[in-house]
C-alpha cells in the first residue's frame, strides 16, 4: 500500500472513538503482558456502561484487571485463557471463567474459532518507514490474533519496542488507531534468598555446557541465571524470559553457539522484566519472536540440543503428580507452557534433554501456616499439571530428585529427600503406610 499514511491517519482517533466498534455479545482479546493495552482498557472501563455481554479474553495480565470486577459484570464477561492475580477472584466466584489449554495451541484454537476473535485490542510501536507496526514485546498468540480478528484497534505506543522475527502487521489490516503514550510495566528484580540460591545451584549442577535453556521468570529462574555464570556456550529457545538472560548475555555465557532451528539466536514468545530488558530486545538482532506455536510446541522442543527446561510448581505428591494451576479447588493460574516444554526436553532428539521443576521445599499458606510442598496426595479437585509418567526432575533446596524410570515406590523415596526436614516424618509414615515397607534410601 503505497498511500499507507493517508490510510493510517484516516483511521487514527481516540481511544473513547475507537472501542465503539465493539458490539454487545463480542469477544474481545487483549495482546498479552506486558502488551497488554492499558490506554484502551480505560477507555473501556470509563465508558462501562455503553457495553453489554462482551467477554474478555488474554493470557497472563500484571494490569488492574478492572474488567473483572463484580460492578461490572453486566458489562464484561472474563474468560481467560489463563489467570493472574488481578483476574482469580471473578472465576472462585462465580462470575467469570477460564478455558484450559496449552499454551502453544492458542494459534490453533484462534485459527479453528475455538477461541473467538470478534476484535482485537493490541498495543503496538509506531509504524515503520514502510507502514508497518511491530508487536514488539509480545508476539505469542498476539501477532497470530492480528490475522484472525474481525476488528482490530492497535494502541500505537512509542515507548513499544520493535523486535524482530514474526512481529510486523502492516497498517492495512488494522481499523483503527489510537496513539498514546504508556510506559512498559516493569517487575522490580526477585529477592534471592539462601533457599532460592541453593535452588539455583541444585538446578545449574543439571544444565550442561552448550545447553539450550528456558527459564521463565521469578525469583527462583533469576537463581538459577545467577548459578549458570560460570557455564559456557549456552543458548535460548524459550517461551519467555526476563533480565537474567540478558546479563547472561552480556557476560558471554549465552552466545547461542549450538542452537539448532535458529542458530546464533534466542528464540522468544515474549519478555517481561525491566526497561533494560526492553532495551535489550530493541531492534537487537540476536533475538528473534516467533509465535508460541512455534517456541512451545513439543516437536519444537524436541529439535533444540540438550534442552533444559527449568519451571515451578505449586506443589508435587509423592507418585509425582506436578499440580502448578490450582491450590485445591481454587484456580491460581494455567498450566501455560509447562507441560509442552518438558514433554518436548524429555523426547528430545539427542535423547539430552532435561524437564526440571524446581520448588522451594515448603511455603506459608494463605493463613500464614507452614506447608510442604511435598505432599502425600494432591489436594481435592486441583488439576495435575503434569502427570506422574511426565515427571523428569524436582528440585529443591535440600537437593535433587529424578523420577524417571523409577518406581512409585523409589520416585516417592527420592522425594521424601528433597522435602523439608519439618515435614518428613509425617511423608514417611505415609511411606510405610502406603508400600507396607519400612523407609530407607535405595543406593
Amino acid at each position: 500500500m503505497s498511500n499507507w499514511k493517508e490510510y493510517y491517519n484516516s483511521r487514527l482517533c481516540s481511544a473513547q472513538e475507537a472501542i465503539q466498534i465493539i458490539k454487545p455479545g463480542d469477544h474481545v482479546v487483549f495482546s498479552h503482558c506486558i502488551a497488554e493495552p492499558q490506554v484502551m482498557i480505560d477507555a473501556l472501563i470509563e465508558n462501562a456502561e455503553s457495553f453489554h455481554d462482551v467477554t474478555i479474553h488474554h493470557m497472563n495480565t500484571i494490569g488492574k484487571g478492572e474488567y473483572a470486577k463484580p460492578e461490572y459484570k453486566d458489562n464484561f464477561h472474563f474468560d481467560g485463557w489463563f489467570l493472574s492475580p488481578s483476574t482469580r477472584a471473578c472465576v472462585s466466584q462465580g462470575y467469570g471463567d477460564v478455558t484450559v489449554n496449552h499454551y502453544y495451541q492458542a494459534t490453533e484454537f484462534l485459527k479453528r474459532g475455538y477461541f473467538p476473535d470478534d476484535v482485537l485490542i493490541a498495543m503496538v510501536s509506531p509504524p515503520n518507514e514502510k507502514g508497518y507496526v511491530s508487536c514488539g514485546v509480545s508476539v505469542d498468540y498476539t501477532r497470530p490474533a492480528f490475522d484472525y480478528a474481525k476488528r482490530i484497534i492497535a494502541q500505537v505506543n512509542e515507548h513499544m519496542p520493535v523486535t524482530y522475527g514474526d512481529t510486523m502487521v502492516h497498517v492495512s489490516k488494522i481499523d483503527r488507531f489510537v496513539e498514546a503514550s504508556q510506559p512498559l510495566p516493569e517487575l522490580p528484580p526477585p529477592h534471592l534468598g539462601d533457599a532460592e540460591l541453593a535452588i539455583g545451584e541444585n538446578c545449574a549442577s543439571l544444565i550442561p555446557d552448550g545447553a539450550t535453556i528456558s527459564l521463565g521468570v521469578g525469583s527462583i529462574p533469576d537463581a538459577v541465571c545467577y548459578s549458570l555464570k560460570n557455564k559456557k556456550d549456552l543458548g535460548v529457545f524459550s517461551d519467555m524470559f526476563s533480565d537474567g538472560v540478558v546479563e547472561l548475555y552480556k557476560d558471554g555465557v549465552i552466545t547461542n553457539k549450538y542452537c539448532t532451528t535458529d542458530p546464533d539466536v534466542m528464540t522468544v514468545s515474549f519478555v517481561m522484566g525491566t526497561k533494560k530488558l526492553y532495551d535489550f530486545v530493541d531492534k537487537n538482532p540476536v533475538v528473534r519472536f516467533k509465535s508460541a506455536e512455534y517456541c512451545n510446541h513439543p516437536y519444537m522442543i524436541a529439535q533444540q540440543s540438550q534442552m533444559c527446561i527449568v519451571n515451578s510448581s505449586v506443589g508435587v505428591d509423592l507418585m509425582g503428580q506436578i499440580v502448578s494451576a490450582s491450590i485445591g479447588e481454587f484456580q491460581l493460574s494455567g498450566v501455560g507452557g509447562q507441560p509442552s516444554l518438558t514433554r518436548g526436553a524429555t523426547m528430545s532428539k539427542d535423547r539430552k534433554g532435561k524437564g526440571i521443576i524446581a520448588m522451594a521445599s515448603s511455603v506459608p499458606d494463605f493463613s500464614g501456616k507452614l506447608v510442604s510442598k511435598i505432599t502425600p496426595f494432591i489436594d481435592h479437585g486441583a488439576e495435575v499439571s503434569m502427570t506422574r509418567e511426565d515427571a523428569n526432575y524436582v528440585v529443591t533446596e535440600n537437593g535433587i530428585a529424578y523420577l524417571k524410570g523409577k518406581s512409585l515406590e523409589d520416585r516417592s523415596r527420592e522425594l521424601i529427600n528433597i522435602a523439608d526436614p519439618r515435614f518428613k516424618d509425617e511423608l514417611i509414615e505415609e511411606f510405610e503406610r502406603r508400600y507396607r515397607t519400612k523407609f530407607k534410601v535405595h543406593k
